[in-house]
């Protein structure tokens, strides 16, 4: 692990600085509904993890023009949008100015992470441990990105700091922090991505079992859910994989395969992301009723995405506002690739990410749903209780 330095570490640095003073106005004027937020997940809301990978390769970056180019510093921060992602929007919708920073940003040094003082600080200011490439299985993300951090490696870095506070008088000031606090989760496309993947390209698919690879990731997430708890966190808003077959990288698939759903889209690919919603409605359910004081707050984003589609029915849906080739799915964002004149009429910004509109509109439903799109209840009243 090593982190990045010079200009590009002294722009983000200098754009959450600017954030902070263009965002931060309202928020400063009243407390935050949390004390603190801790962000999990992948690339829908990493906010620069994976710039302090080494081994982490160039597709699953965004360090570089046009990303962030609607962020108040116009400069690239390791979010993978045009501006804002979806931890930074639900985050200032609690009353922060943008989503915490990232853990590989704080624990580079490791004399950073050495003290109680210095971790007690961390943890109370919130931390996000989210890795673009991502998923549910360990090795999700290898592949295509070569380094990332699994689901298994952020809950672990998470219940290590709470760790290192163990056997210090503060800790159970921590834990009535972290029980206070918001834990939020997006995870789980990645990997049906790799798994839709390789089945369209060995179309014989030989010892397939989709029921089977499910099953298998929730398993792993009921057991990142439970560390999680273990550690003190009572507060968990989740948002489900969407309809990843929908991405302009995954339309290509569609069209090469022969395998398009109602939508236009990658069949099995959505096939796979509509069986995974109840599994995990019905895991989060079984959980509340097992684990004494856990809260959560679950978002169907398949149906949220289908609503989106038909309530703004002028929106560019097929195809990436950044990127080249067919649906725009051909290559990262970068500037030398075709830009749209109108971020907000696009409902993805690069071959697999929304833009920073989409993410917006999304926030907001978790914050405010009525029951629709959002399960028992929306995030407003998850953090109220």
């Amino acid at each position: 692990m090593a982190s990045r330095g010079g200009a590009f570490a002294l722009t983000v640095v200098l754009c959450s600085v600017l954030a902070l003073a263009l965002q931060g106005g309202a928020a400063a004027a009243k407390r935050p509904l949390v004390p603190a937020m801790f962000v999990f997940g992948d690339s829908l809301v990493d906010v620069g993890n994976n710039n302090h990978l080494d081994g982490c390769n160039v597709l699953c970056k965004a360090n570089y023009p046009r990303y962030g180019m609607d962020l108040p510093c116009h400069s690239p921060t390791g979010r993978f949008s045009n501006g804002y992602n979806l931890a930074d929007r639900l985050a200032q919708r609690l009353g922060f100015a943008e989503s915490p920073p990232p853990f590989l940003s704080l624990s580079s040094k490791a004399a950073d992470v050495a003290t109680a003082d210095n971790t007690e600080r961390m943890m109370a200011k919130g931390v996000n441990f989210a890795s673009g490439g991502s998923g549910l299985l360990s090795g999700t993300g290898q592949p295509m990105c070569g380094e990332v951090l699994s689901m298994a490696e952020q809950v672990g870095n998470f219940t290590s700091l709470v760790q290192m506070l163990e056997n210090i008088d503060r800790r159970n000031k921590l834990a009535r922090l972290i029980a206070k606090s918001l834990v939020f989760i997006t995870v789980g496309s990645n990997d049906l991505f790799e798994y839709a993947g390789g089945v369209a390209s060995n179309r014989s698919a030989p010892g397939r079992n989709d029921t089977e690879f499910l099953q298998g990731l929730v398993s792993n997430y009921t057991a990142y859910v439970k560390d999680l708890y273990a550690a003190g966190a009572r507060k968990f808003s989740v948002v489900s994989p969407s309809l990843v077959g929908c991405c302009p990288s995954q339309l290509k698939i569609a069209r090469a395969v022969n395998d398009t759903d109602p939508f236009g889209c990658f069949g099995l690919a959505n096939n796979l992301s509509g069986q995974l919603y109840p599994m995990i409605a019905a895991m989060l359910d079984g959980l509340s009723r097992e684990l004494p004081g856990i809260k959560y707050s679950l978002a169907d984003s398949i149906q949220m995405a289908v609503n989106f589609v038909i309530s703004h029915g002028n929106i560019t849906r097929d195809h990436a506002c950044c990127g080249s080739g067919a649906f725009g799915g051909d290559s990262v964002c970068n500037s030398t690739v075709p830009l749209c004149p109108d971020r907000s009429k696009y409902l993805f910004w690069d071959w697999f990410h929304p833009t920073d509109a989409v993410s917006d509109i999304t926030a907001h439903q978790l914050f405010v749903d009525n029951g629709t799109f959002v399960h028992p209840i929306n995030v407003h009243q998850l953090v109220a209780h």
